[in-house]
């Protein structure tokens, strides 16, 4: 019911290795018009990730370590006297090649990973795009912020389609035959009879979690109410 991380992923991932040099790496970013690509080692394994950021960050301090009369922004310079991550934006400074400049280690999936787990990896790590990988760490595509939102602007023909086959059509639980689906704009309108009210509150449940669900109208009716007032919330 719920899209796996492969479902969505780019399969065809632009990457580096630790030695590449600076303005490598930033042409690599360009070329692909991403913001971020994969650290790999020689057998493919991703090692960390450098980011626009990372590159950016060496600029940040130009003026301390390369005397070019550059000053860094104000926020820059408070945040390395307060001592805020000080040491390691200067050995960032002072990279040359992906391996000192990436972000490790890396923040990764898996391709078995349900979207919606890797978008809460996302969110808690702070991070717009994850590298997934084998179960032997070694890099197999990348998800998106962007491929995120595919899910969930999904057409309504398809939501329609999983509620009716892989919800109602294969329910062992209770006879759903009496259950009409129609979908609009994402949000989902259930209609028809069941045996108990809590084979109503299941069903609707179900629906909600399917992917590009907005929302569920429940409008079931049901023979017999099973389910208790300290249940109704």
């Amino acid at each position: 019911m719920h899209m796996k991380v492969r479902d969505v992923m780019t399969s065809e991932v632009a990457s580096v290795n630790g030695s590449t040099p600076f303005r490598d790496v930033a042409e690599v970013l360009i070329a692909h018009e991403v913001s971020a690509v994969p650290v790999v080692d020689g057998e493919g394994h991703v090692v960390g990730v450098v980011s626009e950021a990372d590159l950016l960050r060496k600029e940040e301090f130009r003026e301390q370590f390369y005397r070019e009369g550059y000053r860094p922004p104000l926020r820059a310079r408070l945040r390395e006297a307060m001592g805020h991550g000080a040491a390691r934006s200067q050995a960032r400074a002072r990279g040359v090649t992906a391996a000192e400049l990436m972000s490790a280690p890396p923040v990764t999936t898996r391709p078995y990973t349900s979207v919606v787990s890797a978008a809460r990896q996302m969110s808690q790590h702070g991070v717009k795009r994850l590298p997934v990988v084998d179960d032997d760490g070694v890099l197999v595509g990348i998800i998106s912020r962007h491929d995120l939102l595919k899910v969930l602007a999904r057409a309504d023909a398809d939501i329609a389609r999983e509620v009716r086959e892989d919800i109602i059509g294969n329910c062992l639980w209770a006879d759903l035959s009496g259950v009409e689906v129609s979908v609009s704009e994402g949000v989902v309108t259930l209609t028809g009879a069941l045996e108990r009210r809590s084979q109503a509150r299941v069903l609707t449940r179900m629906v909600e979690r399917t992917n590009g669900v907005i929302g569920v109208v429940d409008r079931l009716e049901w023979k017999e109410d099973d389910v208790g007032p300290w249940e109704e919330a």
